[in-house]
Protein backbone atom coordinates (compact mmCIF):
# COMPACT_ATOMS: atom_id res chain seq x y z
CA UNK A 1 0.00 0.00 0.00
CA UNK A 2 2.33 2.37 0.99
CA UNK A 3 4.87 1.63 -2.50
CA UNK A 4 4.52 5.03 -3.75
CA UNK A 5 5.26 6.78 -0.60
CA UNK A 6 8.45 4.27 -0.47
CA UNK A 7 9.47 5.19 -3.26
CA UNK A 8 9.29 9.13 -3.39
CA UNK A 9 11.19 9.28 0.20
CA UNK A 10 13.62 6.67 -1.11
CA UNK A 11 14.50 9.17 -4.25
CA UNK A 12 14.63 12.58 -1.81
CA UNK A 13 16.91 10.57 0.65
CA UNK A 14 19.27 9.20 -1.84
CA UNK A 15 19.75 12.58 -3.09
CA UNK A 16 20.76 13.76 0.43
CA UNK A 17 23.07 10.93 1.01
CA UNK A 18 24.53 12.41 -3.06
CA UNK A 19 25.71 15.71 -0.80
CA UNK A 20 29.32 15.81 0.94
CA UNK A 21 27.50 17.41 3.29
CA UNK A 22 24.02 18.56 3.99
CA UNK A 23 23.68 22.45 4.66
CA UNK A 24 20.27 23.70 5.44
CA UNK A 25 19.46 24.72 1.82
CA UNK A 26 19.97 21.14 1.40
CA UNK A 27 17.77 20.29 3.96
CA UNK A 28 14.42 22.50 3.14
CA UNK A 29 14.65 20.94 -0.46
CA UNK A 30 14.73 17.61 1.13
CA UNK A 31 12.17 18.64 3.28
CA UNK A 32 9.94 20.00 1.02
CA UNK A 33 9.94 16.78 -1.14
CA UNK A 34 9.24 14.94 2.37
CA UNK A 35 5.81 17.18 2.15
CA UNK A 36 4.66 16.48 -1.03
CA UNK A 37 4.92 12.90 -0.82
CA UNK A 38 3.16 12.62 2.25
CA UNK A 39 0.36 14.83 1.18
CA UNK A 40 -0.21 13.21 -1.94
CA UNK A 41 -0.29 10.09 -0.04
CA UNK A 42 -3.02 11.42 1.51
CA UNK A 43 -1.48 12.10 4.82
CA UNK A 44 -3.64 14.36 7.02
CA UNK A 45 -2.48 18.19 6.27
CA UNK A 46 -2.16 18.97 10.28
CA UNK A 47 -0.45 15.97 10.73
CA UNK A 48 2.35 16.33 7.75
CA UNK A 49 2.69 19.91 9.03
CA UNK A 50 3.55 18.64 12.36
CA UNK A 51 6.01 16.05 11.33
CA UNK A 52 8.34 18.26 8.88
CA UNK A 53 8.38 21.19 11.93
CA UNK A 54 9.27 18.31 14.60
CA UNK A 55 12.03 16.68 11.73
CA UNK A 56 13.45 20.63 11.02
CA UNK A 57 13.73 21.32 14.38
CA UNK A 58 15.22 18.49 15.37
CA UNK A 59 17.74 18.42 12.27
CA UNK A 60 19.13 21.82 13.54
CA UNK A 61 19.09 21.51 17.06
CA UNK A 62 21.33 18.08 16.84
CA UNK A 63 23.52 20.08 14.17
CA UNK A 64 23.03 17.56 11.64
CA UNK A 65 24.28 20.13 9.10
CA UNK A 66 27.41 19.95 7.54
CA UNK A 67 28.41 16.97 9.09
CA UNK A 68 29.79 14.05 7.02
CA UNK A 69 26.90 11.85 7.88
CA UNK A 70 24.47 14.60 7.99
CA UNK A 71 22.37 12.74 5.43
CA UNK A 72 21.94 9.47 7.86
CA UNK A 73 21.18 11.68 10.65
CA UNK A 74 18.37 13.17 8.84
CA UNK A 75 16.72 9.44 7.64
CA UNK A 76 16.98 8.66 11.15
CA UNK A 77 15.44 11.44 12.74
CA UNK A 78 12.74 11.68 9.94
CA UNK A 79 12.31 7.56 11.24
CA UNK A 80 11.77 8.95 14.42
CA UNK A 81 9.45 11.18 13.89
CA UNK A 82 6.84 8.94 11.89
CA UNK A 83 7.44 6.33 14.57
CA UNK A 84 5.98 8.49 16.74
CA UNK A 85 3.46 9.79 14.69
CA UNK A 86 1.89 6.05 14.59
CA UNK A 87 2.30 5.59 18.41
CA UNK A 88 5.81 5.13 19.34
CA UNK A 89 5.67 1.26 20.64
CA UNK A 90 3.20 -1.71 19.82
CA UNK A 91 0.45 -1.32 22.28
CA UNK A 92 -0.90 -4.66 23.26
CA UNK A 93 -4.88 -5.66 23.36
CA UNK A 94 -6.37 -5.71 27.22
CA UNK A 95 -6.38 -9.32 28.62
CA UNK A 96 -9.19 -9.63 31.69
CA UNK A 97 -7.90 -11.12 35.00
CA UNK A 98 -11.36 -12.95 35.40
CA UNK A 99 -11.98 -14.76 32.00
CA UNK A 100 -13.83 -13.85 29.72
CA UNK A 101 -12.09 -10.59 27.63
CA UNK A 102 -14.26 -9.43 25.89
CA UNK A 103 -13.66 -7.32 22.12
CA UNK A 104 -16.50 -5.25 20.65
CA UNK A 105 -15.29 -4.66 16.76
CA UNK A 106 -17.02 -1.43 14.89
CA UNK A 107 -16.67 0.52 12.14
CA UNK A 108 -18.28 1.34 8.94
CA UNK A 109 -20.27 -0.51 6.17
CA UNK A 110 -17.45 -2.21 3.90
CA UNK A 111 -14.38 -1.74 6.30
CA UNK A 112 -13.86 -5.59 6.59
CA UNK A 113 -15.06 -6.40 10.42
CA UNK A 114 -16.30 -9.30 10.07
CA UNK A 115 -13.08 -11.00 8.39
CA UNK A 116 -11.29 -9.19 10.91
CA UNK A 117 -13.15 -10.76 13.66
CA UNK A 118 -12.70 -14.43 12.55
CA UNK A 119 -8.63 -13.23 11.98
CA UNK A 120 -8.49 -12.06 15.17
CA UNK A 121 -10.21 -15.29 16.49
CA UNK A 122 -7.05 -17.05 14.83
CA UNK A 123 -4.43 -15.18 15.97
CA UNK A 124 -5.69 -15.47 19.85
CA UNK A 125 -5.95 -19.41 18.89
CA UNK A 126 -2.70 -19.48 18.20
CA UNK A 127 -1.72 -17.44 21.21
CA UNK A 128 -3.67 -20.55 23.24
CA UNK A 129 -6.60 -18.65 24.04
CA UNK A 130 -9.92 -20.13 23.75
CA UNK A 131 -11.56 -17.21 21.50
CA UNK A 132 -15.52 -17.20 20.80
CA UNK A 133 -17.18 -15.62 18.00
CA UNK A 134 -20.67 -13.46 18.33
CA UNK A 135 -22.40 -12.62 15.21
CA UNK A 136 -24.77 -9.61 16.07
CA UNK A 137 -24.61 -7.96 12.20
CA UNK A 138 -28.66 -8.52 12.22
CA UNK A 139 -28.78 -5.81 9.16
CA UNK A 140 -26.43 -7.02 6.23
CA UNK A 141 -27.54 -10.24 4.36
CA UNK A 142 -25.65 -13.33 5.31
CA UNK A 143 -23.24 -11.40 7.08
CA UNK A 144 -24.36 -14.23 10.40
CA UNK A 145 -23.46 -16.84 7.61
CA UNK A 146 -20.64 -15.71 6.36
CA UNK A 147 -19.12 -15.68 10.42
CA UNK A 148 -20.74 -19.25 10.82
CA UNK A 149 -18.55 -20.23 7.99
CA UNK A 150 -14.83 -18.81 8.72
CA UNK A 151 -15.25 -20.00 12.40
CA UNK A 152 -16.21 -23.82 10.97
CA UNK A 153 -12.78 -23.16 8.78
CA UNK A 154 -10.71 -22.20 12.02
CA UNK A 155 -12.66 -24.90 14.49
CA UNK A 156 -13.91 -21.89 16.66
CA UNK A 157 -17.24 -21.41 17.87
CA UNK A 158 -19.95 -18.90 16.66
CA UNK A 159 -23.17 -17.74 18.10
CA UNK A 160 -25.65 -15.53 16.53
CA UNK A 161 -28.00 -12.75 18.16
CA UNK A 162 -31.66 -11.89 17.68
CA UNK A 163 -32.38 -8.85 15.38
CA UNK A 164 -35.11 -7.59 17.91
CA UNK A 165 -32.66 -8.21 21.09
CA UNK A 166 -29.11 -7.48 19.99
CA UNK A 167 -27.50 -6.00 23.60
CA UNK A 168 -29.13 -8.34 25.82
CA UNK A 169 -28.44 -11.79 23.73
CA UNK A 170 -24.60 -10.31 22.90
CA UNK A 171 -24.96 -9.79 27.14
CA UNK A 172 -26.09 -12.89 27.84
CA UNK A 173 -23.71 -15.09 25.08
CA UNK A 174 -21.00 -13.20 26.95
CA UNK A 175 -21.72 -13.93 30.76
CA UNK A 176 -22.22 -17.63 29.76
CA UNK A 177 -19.05 -17.84 27.56
CA UNK A 178 -16.36 -18.73 30.55
CA UNK A 179 -18.77 -21.81 31.64
CA UNK A 180 -18.37 -22.97 28.07
CA UNK A 181 -14.80 -22.92 28.09
CA UNK A 182 -14.21 -19.44 26.26
CA UNK A 183 -11.69 -17.08 27.52
CA UNK A 184 -12.29 -14.47 24.56
CA UNK A 185 -15.16 -13.21 23.34
CA UNK A 186 -14.95 -11.21 19.98
CA UNK A 187 -18.24 -9.41 18.88
CA UNK A 188 -18.72 -8.55 15.06
CA UNK A 189 -21.22 -5.55 14.91
CA UNK A 190 -23.20 -4.08 12.10
CA UNK A 191 -21.56 -1.88 9.78
CA UNK A 192 -22.67 1.58 9.71
CA UNK A 193 -22.48 5.14 8.82
CA UNK A 194 -21.37 7.30 11.22
CA UNK A 195 -24.42 9.94 11.03
CA UNK A 196 -26.42 7.35 11.34
CA UNK A 197 -28.00 8.10 14.68
CA UNK A 198 -29.63 4.94 15.39
CA UNK A 199 -26.98 2.81 14.26
CA UNK A 200 -24.42 4.67 16.53
CA UNK A 201 -27.46 3.87 19.02
CA UNK A 202 -27.61 0.05 18.86
CA UNK A 203 -23.47 -0.53 18.91
CA UNK A 204 -23.77 2.35 21.91
CA UNK A 205 -25.97 -0.50 23.77
CA UNK A 206 -24.25 -3.52 22.76
CA UNK A 207 -21.06 -1.84 24.30
CA UNK A 208 -22.93 -0.94 27.32
CA UNK A 209 -24.48 -4.70 27.70
CA UNK A 210 -21.42 -6.54 27.25
CA UNK A 211 -19.15 -3.96 28.98
CA UNK A 212 -16.33 -5.09 26.85
CA UNK A 213 -12.60 -4.45 27.70
CA UNK A 214 -11.79 -3.22 24.65
CA UNK A 215 -13.95 -1.26 21.78
CA UNK A 216 -11.80 -1.68 18.25
CA UNK A 217 -12.64 0.48 15.55
CA UNK A 218 -11.77 -1.70 11.95
CA UNK A 219 -10.32 1.24 9.48
CA UNK A 220 -10.41 0.74 5.84
CA UNK A 221 -7.08 1.70 4.85
CA UNK A 222 -8.23 2.66 1.47
CA UNK A 223 -11.18 4.67 2.53
CA UNK A 224 -8.58 8.08 2.29
CA UNK A 225 -9.38 10.81 4.82
CA UNK A 226 -13.13 9.89 5.52
CA UNK A 227 -11.33 7.15 7.62
CA UNK A 228 -9.82 9.90 9.98
CA UNK A 229 -13.41 11.76 10.01
CA UNK A 230 -15.07 8.59 10.62
CA UNK A 231 -12.88 7.84 13.55
CA UNK A 232 -13.10 10.71 15.42
CA UNK A 233 -16.94 10.35 15.35
CA UNK A 234 -16.73 6.84 16.74
CA UNK A 235 -14.12 8.11 19.42
CA UNK A 236 -16.78 10.67 20.22
CA UNK A 237 -19.15 8.60 21.07
CA UNK A 238 -17.74 4.76 22.38
CA UNK A 239 -14.85 6.13 23.49
CA UNK A 240 -12.69 3.39 21.41
CA UNK A 241 -9.58 1.60 23.01
CA UNK A 242 -7.86 0.90 19.74
CA UNK A 243 -7.81 0.67 15.89
CA UNK A 244 -7.34 -2.11 13.39
CA UNK A 245 -5.92 -0.99 9.93
CA UNK A 246 -7.71 -3.24 7.47
CA UNK A 247 -6.83 -3.60 3.65
CA UNK A 248 -3.29 -2.59 4.26
CA UNK A 249 -2.08 -4.47 1.52
CA UNK A 250 -4.23 -2.83 -0.92
CA UNK A 251 -2.98 -0.24 -4.12
CA UNK A 252 -4.44 2.82 -2.33
CA UNK A 253 -2.11 5.34 -1.48
CA UNK A 254 -2.86 4.57 2.21
CA UNK A 255 -1.60 7.94 3.72
CA UNK A 256 -4.67 8.81 5.48
CA UNK A 257 -4.57 5.14 7.66
CA UNK A 258 -1.33 6.91 9.21
CA UNK A 259 -2.82 10.09 10.23
CA UNK A 260 -5.89 8.23 12.27
CA UNK A 261 -3.30 7.87 15.86
CA UNK A 262 -2.00 11.10 15.36
CA UNK A 263 -5.50 12.79 15.10
CA UNK A 264 -7.58 10.72 17.40
CA UNK A 265 -4.78 10.10 19.73
CA UNK A 266 -6.49 6.34 19.70
CA UNK A 267 -3.12 3.58 19.12
CA UNK A 268 -3.25 1.08 16.02
CA UNK A 269 -3.12 -2.09 17.75
CA UNK A 270 -3.18 -4.48 14.74
CA UNK A 271 -3.25 -4.86 11.05
CA UNK A 272 -4.50 -6.55 8.68
CA UNK A 273 -1.97 -7.47 5.76
CA UNK A 274 -4.01 -9.91 3.38
CA UNK A 275 -7.22 -11.67 2.39
CA UNK A 276 -6.17 -14.74 4.55
CA UNK A 277 -7.58 -15.30 7.89
CA UNK A 278 -3.77 -15.53 9.35
CA UNK A 279 -2.99 -12.29 7.50
CA UNK A 280 -3.59 -9.79 10.77
CA UNK A 281 -0.77 -8.64 12.78
CA UNK A 282 -0.08 -7.05 15.83
CA UNK A 283 1.01 -3.18 15.14
CA UNK A 284 4.40 -2.24 15.57
CA UNK A 285 4.85 1.26 14.49
CA UNK A 286 8.92 1.36 14.12
CA UNK A 287 8.51 -2.08 11.93
CA UNK A 288 6.04 -0.12 9.46
CA UNK A 289 8.21 3.41 9.48
CA UNK A 290 11.51 0.73 8.39
CA UNK A 291 8.91 -0.58 5.61
CA UNK A 292 7.99 2.84 4.34
CA UNK A 293 11.64 4.21 4.30
CA UNK A 294 13.43 1.20 2.46
CA UNK A 295 14.63 -0.47 5.62
CA UNK A 296 13.14 -3.61 5.55
CA UNK A 297 11.66 -5.51 8.25
CA UNK A 298 13.40 -8.42 9.37
CA UNK A 299 12.12 -8.83 12.69
CA UNK A 300 8.47 -9.37 11.24
CA UNK A 301 10.35 -11.70 8.80
CA UNK A 302 11.73 -14.34 11.72
CA UNK A 303 8.48 -13.82 13.36
CA UNK A 304 6.57 -15.30 10.34
CA UNK A 305 9.68 -18.31 10.17
CA UNK A 306 9.57 -19.11 13.46
CA UNK A 307 5.68 -19.31 13.36
CA UNK A 308 5.65 -20.92 9.75
CA UNK A 309 8.46 -23.16 9.11
CA UNK A 310 9.35 -25.94 10.95
CA UNK A 311 13.25 -25.39 12.40
CA UNK A 312 14.43 -29.12 11.79
CA UNK A 313 13.47 -28.91 8.57
CA UNK A 314 14.63 -25.74 8.01
CA UNK A 315 18.10 -27.21 9.45
CA UNK A 316 18.14 -30.22 7.21
CA UNK A 317 17.72 -28.43 4.55
CA UNK A 318 20.45 -25.50 5.30
CA UNK A 319 22.92 -28.26 5.52
CA UNK A 320 22.17 -29.79 2.12
CA UNK A 321 22.12 -26.57 0.72
CA UNK A 322 25.59 -25.84 1.97
CA UNK A 323 26.68 -29.46 1.38
CA UNK A 324 25.10 -29.04 -2.67
CA UNK A 325 22.77 -32.27 -2.03
CA UNK A 326 19.90 -30.12 -2.51
CA UNK A 327 17.24 -32.29 -4.63
CA UNK A 328 14.53 -30.72 -6.37
CA UNK A 329 12.28 -32.52 -3.60
CA UNK A 330 13.95 -30.97 -1.20
CA UNK A 331 13.25 -27.71 -3.28
CA UNK A 332 9.54 -28.23 -3.63
CA UNK A 333 9.41 -28.58 0.33
CA UNK A 334 11.03 -25.69 1.09
CA UNK A 335 8.64 -24.00 -1.70
CA UNK A 336 5.36 -25.46 0.27
CA UNK A 337 6.94 -23.95 3.36
CA UNK A 338 8.07 -20.42 2.04
CA UNK A 339 4.21 -20.40 0.65
CA UNK A 340 2.98 -20.39 3.86
CA UNK A 341 4.63 -17.27 4.99
CA UNK A 342 3.00 -14.70 2.27
CA UNK A 343 3.66 -13.59 -1.69
CA UNK A 344 7.94 -13.89 -1.72
CA UNK A 345 7.55 -10.46 -2.81
CA UNK A 346 5.87 -9.40 0.75
CA UNK A 347 8.83 -11.29 2.30
CA UNK A 348 11.38 -9.93 0.02
CA UNK A 349 10.48 -6.37 0.97
CA UNK A 350 11.22 -7.14 4.51
CA UNK A 351 14.90 -7.53 3.69
CA UNK A 352 16.93 -4.12 3.87
CA UNK A 353 18.33 -3.46 0.09
CA UNK A 354 15.77 -6.14 -1.06
CA UNK A 355 12.68 -4.10 -2.31
CA UNK A 356 14.03 -3.54 -6.02
CA UNK A 357 14.54 -7.02 -6.54
CA UNK A 358 10.27 -7.52 -5.23
CA UNK A 359 8.95 -5.37 -7.50
CA UNK A 360 10.58 -7.09 -10.68
CA UNK A 361 8.89 -10.24 -9.20
CA UNK A 362 4.83 -11.00 -10.48
CA UNK A 363 2.11 -10.19 -8.41
CA UNK A 364 -1.05 -11.90 -7.01
CA UNK A 365 -2.85 -14.46 -9.51
CA UNK A 366 0.24 -14.22 -12.00
CA UNK A 367 3.02 -15.06 -9.12
CA UNK A 368 0.07 -17.69 -7.70
CA UNK A 369 0.24 -19.16 -11.34
CA UNK A 370 4.40 -19.48 -11.65
CA UNK A 371 4.18 -21.27 -8.27
CA UNK A 372 1.86 -23.90 -9.56
CA UNK A 373 3.52 -24.66 -12.82
CA UNK A 374 6.94 -25.17 -10.62
CA UNK A 375 4.93 -27.51 -8.34
CA UNK A 376 2.81 -29.06 -11.38
CA UNK A 377 6.52 -29.79 -13.11
CA UNK A 378 8.34 -31.04 -10.03
CA UNK A 379 4.71 -33.47 -9.23
CA UNK A 380 5.25 -34.48 -13.28
CA UNK A 381 9.02 -36.11 -12.24
CA UNK A 382 9.89 -39.95 -10.99
CA UNK A 383 11.47 -39.82 -7.45
CA UNK A 384 14.73 -40.94 -8.94
CA UNK A 385 14.58 -37.63 -11.74
CA UNK A 386 13.93 -35.47 -8.60
CA UNK A 387 16.73 -36.73 -6.85
CA UNK A 388 19.15 -36.53 -10.09
CA UNK A 389 18.11 -33.90 -12.57
CA UNK A 390 21.01 -35.37 -14.94
CA UNK A 391 18.42 -38.46 -15.83
CA UNK A 392 15.74 -36.05 -17.74
CA UNK A 393 16.52 -36.58 -21.58
CA UNK A 394 14.47 -34.90 -24.19
CA UNK A 395 11.96 -37.40 -24.01
CA UNK A 396 11.89 -37.58 -20.28
CA UNK A 397 11.71 -33.63 -20.79
CA UNK A 398 8.66 -33.86 -22.99
CA UNK A 399 7.11 -36.75 -21.04
CA UNK A 400 7.41 -33.82 -17.87
CA UNK A 401 6.10 -31.11 -19.92
CA UNK A 402 3.02 -33.39 -21.07
CA UNK A 403 2.48 -34.49 -17.26
CA UNK A 404 2.30 -30.75 -15.93
CA UNK A 405 0.34 -28.91 -18.46
CA UNK A 406 3.38 -26.84 -19.72
CA UNK A 407 5.43 -26.61 -22.39
CA UNK A 408 9.15 -28.62 -22.88
CA UNK A 409 10.92 -25.02 -22.77
CA UNK A 410 9.30 -24.12 -18.83
CA UNK A 411 10.91 -27.83 -18.08
CA UNK A 412 14.21 -26.56 -19.26
CA UNK A 413 14.11 -23.30 -17.83
CA UNK A 414 13.77 -24.62 -14.37
CA UNK A 415 16.33 -27.64 -15.04
CA UNK A 416 18.88 -24.51 -15.58
CA UNK A 417 17.44 -22.33 -13.20
CA UNK A 418 18.15 -25.31 -10.23
CA UNK A 419 21.36 -26.18 -11.29
CA UNK A 420 22.41 -22.53 -11.50
CA UNK A 421 21.64 -22.27 -7.56
CA UNK A 422 23.65 -25.93 -6.85
CA UNK A 423 26.28 -24.49 -8.72
CA UNK A 424 25.98 -21.26 -6.54
CA UNK A 425 25.47 -22.86 -3.24
CA UNK A 426 28.53 -25.02 -3.95
CA UNK A 427 30.88 -22.02 -4.02
CA UNK A 428 29.05 -20.58 -1.19
CA UNK A 429 29.55 -24.00 1.26
CA UNK A 430 33.29 -24.36 0.17
CA UNK A 431 33.62 -20.77 1.13
CA UNK A 432 31.58 -21.19 4.11
CA UNK A 433 34.14 -23.78 5.19
CA UNK A 434 36.96 -22.70 4.68
CA UNK A 435 36.16 -19.58 6.93
CA UNK A 436 36.09 -16.69 4.21
CA UNK A 437 32.31 -16.51 5.19
CA UNK A 438 30.92 -15.11 8.58
CA UNK A 439 28.67 -17.63 10.21
CA UNK A 440 25.04 -15.93 10.16
CA UNK A 441 22.75 -16.55 13.32
CA UNK A 442 20.66 -19.91 12.57
CA UNK A 443 23.10 -20.92 10.10
CA UNK A 444 24.00 -24.74 10.13
CA UNK A 445 27.97 -25.21 11.21
CA UNK A 446 29.69 -26.77 8.41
Amino acid sequence: MFEQLSDRLATTFERLRGRARVTEADLDEALRDVRVALLEADVNLKVVRQLIATVRERALGERVLESITGAQQVVKIVHDAIVEMLGGTATPLARADRPPTVIVLAGLQGSGKTTTAAKLANLLRKQGRHPLLVAADVHRPAAIDQLTTLGKQLGVPVRAVRADRVAADVATITGAAAAEGSDTVIVDTAGRLHIDEGMMNEIADVVAAAKPHEVLLVVDAMAGQDAVDSASAFNARLALSGLVLAKADGDARGGASLSVRAVTGVPVKLIGTGERLDALEVFHPDRLAQRILGMGDILTLVERAQEHLDEKTAQEQARKLMDAQFTLDDFYAQLQQVKKMGPLGDLLKMVPGMGGIAKQLPEGPEAERELRKIEAIISSMTKGERADPSLINGPRRRRIAAGSGTTVSDVNQLLKQFADMKKLMKQFGTMAKSGRLPRLPGMPRV
